[in-house]
């Protein structure tokens, strides 16, 4: 029977689906990986229509009223959230997999979503029912979740424009410099998070800075970027102080933080991950296809550069300040 017209059958093949991506031997469903699988997955259908993020609270309001309240007021904790570049890989796998979907639905976008409303209300009541987590609760992770997800996409879309319309286009960067700005940006951000210059005096780099690092390449990967482990090839030594490309930053990071503001973008990593991901955008347009402007061989290591040398001179110097 076809998918197109059985629709209780096509919503058990994306609860399958779903829960064949967050079992865990022995501990049954990761209920966070669930949050942030179908935050990417409604974000991924979100983008379908024209005002995604007006689709976003029609989708909270249906949600709220299916599951009969509301989710719980307030903020959310400061460690209830996985760190911004987990999000952001999970998410990704989320709207990876929405696309996979919908290529096999073939109907209207919006009972796709009505579709997916119901899936993700079931597993909301599993995760009460058997274990024990508030509706309400869940609710609150899925709608912060879904919000930056959202953020992310659309802030690597605008970042991308501004640096090809104002900073290509106008001022005459080459798309090099462009990447290296983004980059750079990203890995400031990065050291503003560590409040913490002694870090840099570390025999390693942190976790946190090759996270980000992984956002951008993933993206690279994802648009065309050949996959390997040449991004570090010919990087200088942990031991080594270079320099960041601080007239980029400069010229760069206010229209950066213009749009994080408009778009209420306001964590520190969250910005350094919308920055990586546009990033990889620009990486891609330069180093893609047949032809690119820009080798791969030589690019790679080029924009990862960018963000650690911009880190190590942040630490360095001891300049971080408040954002």
């Amino acid at each position: 029977m076809s998918y197109l017209i059985d629709k209780p059958a096509f919503a058990a093949k994306i609860y399958e689906a779903v829960s064949a991506q967050i079992a865990t031997p022995g501990r049954g469903l990761d209920g966070m990986r669930l949050i942030q699988l179908m935050a990417g997955i409604f974000t991924e259908t979100l983008l379908l229509f024209e005002d995604p993020d007006e689709g976003l609270q029609a989708t909270i309001t249906e949600l709220s009223a299916m599951l009969g309240q509301g989710s719980t007021p307030g903020a959310l904790a400061s460690k209830s959230l996985p760190p911004a570049y987990v999000i952001d890989y999970e998410t990704e796998n989320g709207r990876a997999m929405a696309r996979d979907l919908f290529e096999e639905w073939l109907n209207c976008a919006y009972e796709f979503h009505d579709l997916l409303l119901f899936v993700l209300h079931h597993f909301m009541i599993r995760m009460e029912t058997h274990g024990g987590q508030p509706r309400s609760e869940t609710l609150h992770l899925f709608i912060e979740c879904t919000t930056r997800c959202l953020a992310y996409e659309i802030a690597a879309q605008e970042l991308c424009e501004i640096v090809i319309d104002r900073k290509i286009g106008r001022a005459g960067w080459s798309l090099n410099e462009s990447i290296a700005g983004l980059r750079a940006i990203a890995g400031r951000r990065v050291a503003l998070s560590m409040n913490g210059c002694a870090l840099f005096s570390a025999p390693r780099l942190p976790d946190k800075l090759d996270h980000v690092a992984y956002v951008m390449t993933q993206e690279a990967v994802r648009l065309g970027i050949p996959a390997g482990s040449d991004w570090r090839f010919g990087l200088a030594a942990n031991d080594y102080r270079g320099s960041a490309p601080y007239e980029l930053i400069v010229d760069l990071e206010p229209e950066c933080w213009a749009l994080f503001k408009v778009i209420d973008l306001r964590g520190v990593m969250d910005q350094s991950v919308a920055c990586a991901k546009a990033a990889g955008r620009m990486l891609a347009l330069a180093a893609a296809g047949d032809m690119p402007e820009l080798d791969p061989v030589i690019a790679k290591p080029l924009a990862m550069a960018a963000m650690t040398e911009t880190y190590r001179t942040v630490c360095s110097r001891e300049t971080i300040i408040a954002c």
